[in-house]
């Protein structure tokens, strides 16, 4: 459990490069790329905008779900990085699905996102020949909840909840939470260990017993008492006499935080679908146990070029909560999923293959 692994990307081989690397052989493969490129991003805006416009409900899983989930013709571009290396090359031999604990991975989004921001991701997980599941917390993409009624960490995290206590006995996931989804990864780790295989914080809210999730970012926001009185982010759902109910940061501070280095494209899926944070699951303070939380397997993705959750907090949150593993992601901002998409990925598979 004291192991430490780091993997820093390197500019010349992963997603982030400049190099010429391309997916096959002149003009037509780059133009169909480009083709491909746009239909996945037209898909995501569409259902993202369908989500605004009208209450209708998605059956059979997520919208990310779906965006991922295009006919394998599609899906041979999963990504909207022209450096990646083709599917052929990064298919893994027999034996790397033969001997993994398990193959299904759940993605927990972080605060204000959705199911939606993990597209890329379920593309090349399945790629891989991985199972992954993107979930829509309570009040959260589309999920037709008021966040301003969302008050506690278990209501919020009530999607994850379910899922994990309808898996089958001997069943176990991989758990991987974003940002503020850590929080939810860290109470499903104490309520849920025996089904969870490992947990991977990316930039995430890895926090101690006695934390509340707020505490993360208090460097960054200031103290959650201060927050709580002179924010201009803050929502008062129930009236401006009541306390606050939710914040959301508006387009710039969003842009500024969050996507300082994702492509635009994925920017203005992000504009159109970032909802309300319910500020009730952040403020609550946690209560976790050695017992439990303690026994899991706990892995922390490091996020270089992060403007909302700085590398010196990540640093700290790693020093005094230490995880079995640290991985680096360089030059990523808060969204690797959008601006380092390949070097995520390449990530996931090596903690899954951690015996």
């Amino acid at each position: 459990m004291g192991n430490r692994f780091s993997c820093k990307t390197k500019s010349n081989n992963h997603n982030g490069s400049k190099s010429s690397r391309r997916f096959g052989g002149g003009n037509r493969s780059q133009r169909k790329l480009q083709s491909d490129e746009e239909l996945l991003h037209m898909q995501a805006l569409s259902l993202a905008i369908q989500h605004h416009q009208s209450s209708q409900r998605f059956d059979g899983g997520s919208m990310s779900r779906r965006i991922g989930s295009t006919s394998s013709r599609r899906r041979s571009n999963p990504n909207s990085d022209p450096t990646l290396i083709s599917p052929k090359q990064q298919k893994q031999p027999p034996e790397f699905l033969e001997n993994l604990e398990t193959k299904k991975i759940v993605l927990i989004h972080g605060e204000g996102f959705g199911a939606w921001c993990w597209y890329k991701t379920i593309a090349l997980l399945e790629e891989s020949g991985m199972l992954p599941t993107a979930l829509d917390l309570t009040g959260s993409g589309i999920d037709l909840k008021d966040t301003n009624n969302v008050t506690s960490l278990e209501e919020y995290s009530k999607p994850l909840i379910d899922y994990l206590q309808n898996l089958p006995e001997d069943d176990k996931v991989i758990l991987v939470g974003h940002s503020s989804g850590g929080a939810c990864v860290s109470y499903a780790l104490e309520h849920f260990q025996q089904k969870i295989s490992k947990a991977i914080f990316l930039c995430g809210t890895m926090v101690s017993d006695g934390q509340k999730p707020f505490d993360v970012f208090a460097e960054e926001l200031g103290s959650a008492e201060l927050f709580m009185k002179e924010s201009k982010f803050l929502i008062h759902g129930n009236g401006k006499d009541n306390p606050a109910t939710g914040f959301m940061f508006e387009k710039q501070q969003m842009r500024g935080l969050y996507f300082n280095q994702s492509p635009t494209k994925d920017i203005a899926l992000a504009m159109v679908s970032m909802r309300p944070v319910p500020l009730g699951p952040i403020m609550q303070t946690l209560s976790l146990t050695k017992e439990k939380y303690g026994a899991g397997r706990r892995f922390y993705v490091q996020t270089l070029d992060d403007h909302a959750l700085s590398p010196d907090i990540q640093e700290k949150l790693v020093r005094e909560n230490p995880p079995e593993g640290v991985f680096k992601i360089k030059g990523s901002d808060h969204c690797p999923f959008f601006s380092k998409p390949q070097s995520l990925h390449k990530i996931l598979l090596e903690i899954a293959q951690i015996a």
